[in-house]
């Protein structure tokens, strides 16, 4: 039995959905089980028992890890994303779960510059505490964030950043899924570590143009200085503090050290990746 912690988010979903197109059964855990059971296919309920659980209740994980062999660990990042992590963690080896494929981030260190990444490093060297068969995926940014972007683009043809020509490389959650199911049924990938990409790497101007050649009008791209975008995000934007903090935060890694794709993706599942020209044909509706 699979547990997936955090099966109502978007990478928890797309898991899910890739499990059960391998006829894999798996235990959702959440803490509106019927609700997260309403929105999930015919074929993939049939292949998910949906359970009631909370990460900030330690006797409800307990409960939900009884008889499971494997834990997906993929939660939202926020303030309370160590604590509700570990907690999972504590609760899976203490029913007995065997190998924890967890997604963390690509700069997972100590003294990363991004501090959900360092939460993540203290995650990582807590799983590798434990004892039990641990893998790492680690995807960079997703596609899916970029529809928080149409809004702005509807209304005013705009995206602020603060990345200059840096380029950014963009992963689909569904192959980020796609990965974790492989992971989950290939015993022989069990322990590695795994970067994860789409096929190309994409400055903001890159990106733009994208978007604007396919809406058919322009786009463009307002380079702001960190401190300005964080201003953005908080005031306009309507963002919490802390998600404006770690938006510029990753822009400004991107700066830092250079990003471009890896084919960790391809090896693992034998295909390319998902492109971003795809993954914004699908939803350009949003971006009109």
């Amino acid at each position: 039995m699979i547990v997936i912690m955090g099966a109502g988010g978007a990478t928890g979903g797309a898991t899910l959905r890739s499990l059960a197109a391998l006829d894999a059964p798996s235990r959702a855990l959440s803490r509106e089980p019927a609700r997260l059971a309403a929105e999930l296919d015919d074929r993939t309920l049939a292949r998910t028992e949906t359970v009631a659980a909370d990460a900030a209740d330690p006797d409800s994980l307990r409960a939900a890890f009884r008889g499971a062999h494997q834990l997906f660990l993929t939660m939202a990042n926020g303030p309370h994303q160590v604590r509700h992590e570990l907690n999972a963690i504590d609760a899976a080896v203490a029913g007995g779960v065997e190998h924890v494929v967890k997604v963390s981030a690509p700069a997972a260190e100590a003294d990363s510059p991004v501090a959900v990444s360092r939460g993540h490093h203290l995650i990582e060297e807590r799983l590798r505490s434990c004892g039990v068969r641990t893998t790492i995926l680690r995807p960079y940014a997703f596609m899916q964030k970029l529809l928080l972007l149409a809004p702005g683009i509807a209304a005013a043809g705009v995206v602020h950043g603060a990345m200059g020509r840096a380029r950014c490389n963009y992963v689909d959650v569904r192959d980020i899924g796609d990965v974790a199911a492989e992971v989950l049924t290939r015993p022989e990938l069990g322990g590695g570590t795994y970067p994860l990409t789409g096929g190309r790497a994409y400055s903001h101007p890159e990106l733009t143009a994208l978007l604007g050649e396919l809406l058919g009008r322009p786009v463009r791209y307002l380079d702001l200085a960190p401190a300005e975008l964080h201003a953005h995000l908080t005031g306009r934007a309507g963002m919490p503090d802390w998600l404006a903090t770690h938006v510029v935060e990753i822009q400004q890694l991107a700066v830092v050290r250079k990003e471009s794709p890896d084919s960790t993706f391809t090896r693992l599942v034998g295909h390319a990746p998902r492109t971003l020209e795809a993954f914004l044909g699908e939803h350009l509706h949003r971006f009109r």
